[in-house]
C-alpha cells in the first residue's frame, strides 16, 4: 500500500499544477520524456494513430506506400526516408515543415511541390489547421524521436 502511495505522490508531482498544457489545452504527458513544446509521443503519434495508422492504410505488413505510421515504428519510417510518391522529397525533413512531403500530404499542397495521389487522411476528415501546425512544430524543432 505504501509503494502504491508513493508512486501516486510520484505521478502527482510529474503533473504539476496544471500549467502545463499542450497545444489544445490538455494536459500535457508525464511519461514521455519531452520537454519540448511538441512531441511526437504525446502530441504528433496520437494524430497518426487516430487519423492514419490503421489497416489498410499506414499500418500493418503491408503499409501503404511502405510507411508505416504505427506506434514505435513511425519515426523510422518518415524522417529522412525518401517518399514513395516524390522521391526526390523526404517524407519528413527535420527542421523543414515546408520540405517534409507528409505536411504537403496533409495540407493539400502536394501537387505543388510535383506530389501525386490524393489529400491525407484519405476518406477521413482533413486535419485541422491546429493538427496541422502540430506535426509543422514538430518538424521546425527537429523531428526528434522523442
Amino acid at each position: 500500500m505504501r509503494r502504491i502511495l508513493v508512486l501516486w505522490l510520484a505521478a502527482l508531482a510529474c503533473a504539476g499544477d496544471g500549467a502545463g498544457l499542450g497545444p489544445e489545452g490538455n494536459p500535457l504527458g508525464t511519461t514521455t520524456g519531452c520537454e519540448d513544446a511538441v512531441c511526437l509521443s504525446r502530441d504528433v503519434q496520437p494524430l497518426f494513430t487516430l487519423n492514419c495508422a490503421y489497416a489498410g492504410c499506414h499500418a500493418g505488413t503491408q503499409p501503404q506506400q511502405g510507411m508505416n505510421l504505427s506506434e514505435g515504428v513511425a519515426y523510422a519510417n518518415i524522417v529522412d526516408e525518401p517518399s514513395a510518391e516524390l522521391p526526390g522529397m523526404r517524407r519528413v525533413r527535420p527542421s523543414q515543415p515546408d520540405s517534409s512531403y507528409l505536411v504537403h500530404k496533409v495540407q493539400n499542397t502536394h501537387s505543388l511541390v510535383g506530389g501525386v495521389g490524393d489529400r491525407m487522411p484519405l476518406g477521413g476528415t482533413p486535419l485541422t489547421a491546429t493538427e496541422i501546425g502540430r506535426i509543422r512544430s514538430w518538424i521546425l524543432l527537429g523531428a526528434k524521436n522523442n
